[in-house]
């Protein structure tokens, strides 16, 4: 078995000696340079990975809410709580651990997107719902994530206190529309508040995106 090898394997390239001042006190020199800033993460990634569940739970969300039944409703309200805890998640595990990609860029909004939508039109198609709320709420959000979509290799619209508040009283409209019980005034109540907070916001995300035009 052969040894170790510690020098060159061409004998005429420049040992440690040869490597000049900034290589052997590893000050400034270009192999620093090369390896100082951290590899971009690729887009396999655990954030990324919650993305594509909080997608892949979509369609069973929308079969245990159409299937009808106080269980049934309960089930689909559980995986709808699932869905919506992978999009805290993801978001905050992407920043903690430097899992930024520009896929996740766009696939996260995608699958809040299709999560939040997909329950608005079920619960229209079956009567629960008025129409008009589920229209204004869908043109105002696929509308932003186009523009987010057109913007983000400029810069990137962060997410506002205003467009927390709006997903999380989206999140729970939902919830006292999908569970089953006698919620009486609160469901209308707290829905039409997502939809005037969803509205407002559209018009800040707007309004954010044509001042940072450059």
């Amino acid at each position: 078995m052969s040894e170790p090898r510690d020098f060159p394997l061409d004998p005429a390239a420049p040992g440690p000696a040869a490597a000049g001042p900034s290589a052997v006190a590893g000050g400034t020199g270009a192999g620093q340079a090369s390896t100082g800033s951290p590899p971009r993460p690729g887009i396999v990634n655990a954030a990324n990975g919650l993305t594509l569940l909080r997608l892949a739970l979509v369609p069973f969300f929308v079969l245990f809410l159409s299937a009808g039944g106080t269980r049934w409703r309960v089930a689909a309200f559980a995986l709808f709580a699932v869905a919506s805890v992978t999009d805290l998640l993801d978001g905050r595990l992407a920043r903690q651990r430097g899992l930024v990609t520009d896929f996740g860029k766009i696939a996260d909004p995608v699958a809040d997107k299709a999560l939040t939508g997909s329950a608005f039109i079920t619960l229209s198609v079956l009567g629960q719902l008025s129409w008009w709320v589920t229209g204004v709420i869908l043109v105002r959000e696929l509308g932003i994530t186009v523009l987010r979509v057109i913007v983000i290799r400029r810069n990137v619209i962060a997410a506002s206190r205003g467009g927390k508040l709006k997903t999380l009283l989206q999140v729970i409209a939902i919830s006292l529309y999908v569970l089953p019980g006698p919620f009486g005034v609160a469901r209308p109540l707290v829905m039409a508040a997502a939809v005037v907070v969803t509205l407002v916001t559209g018009a800040d995300y707007v309004a954010s995106a044509w001042a940072k035009k450059p």
